[in-house]
């Protein structure tokens, strides 16, 4: 590397002598220390190939200038996605959308609950819910496929929802929900969703 007017006669040097002030300087304006790091390293591979290529004047303004431009651009990007800012710590403790192990059990257990109550319901009241409820037919084509009147499907199905609902009234493993029948009634009253 060509000597400069501002002394520094190779690079080691140039880095030893700029990279704690630089580090502090970016601290500042960044406010992580991790990020600073980040962001002092990608200076010095900015301004490595120019110091190389021709001779600066003020190697330490440009590094600087580098480096201030890079934590602006940082900056611009945390406004956008504010997460790649945090540190691993805070993302983690950020919930996630998905739900837990308890709550899986729980729904595995209310779900087997269901299928053996459907099992219990008579033939075509269990046909007539499974393809009003699960395949989403309309009750003129669950009548057209059952070659029954649709007066006959509506019945069949309120009558299924209604077993249904008795069946799971006395679920064990639902929870009870605690609920006040009116203002004036001090004492909760409990009931099972449905």
């Amino acid at each position: 590397m060509p000597p400069t007017n501002s002394g520094y006669t190779d690079f080691a040097e140039f880095y030893s002598v700029t990279l704690q002030p630089l580090r502090r300087y970016l601290k500042n304006i960044i406010g992580c220390y991790a990020t600073a790091q980040d962001l002092a390293h990608d200076a010095y591979i900015r301004v490595f190939p120019v110091m190389q290529r021709k001779c600066l004047s003020h190697p330490q303004g440009y590094l600087y200038t580098t480096a201030y431009r890079l934590a602006l651009n940082q900056c611009k990007r945390r406004r956008y996605a504010p997460v790649n800012g945090l540190n691993s710590s805070v993302i983690e403790l950020v919930p996630s959308g998905s739900p837990g192990p308890v709550r899986i059990v729980m729904a595995r257990q209310e779900l087997a609950h269901l299928r053996k109550a459907m099992l219990g319901l008579p033939p075509g009241c269990r046909r007539v819910l499974e393809l009003s409820r699960i395949e989403h037919l309309p009750n003129k084509d669950i009548a057209q496929r059952l070659d029954i009147s649709c007066v006959t499907v509506e019945k069949q199905l309120a009558r299924a929802l209604r077993l249904l609902r008795q069946s799971l009234k006395h679920d064990p493993v639902r929870s009870p929900r605690r609920t006040f029948r009116n203002k004036r009634q001090s004492s909760p009253t409990y009931v099972c969703e449905s």
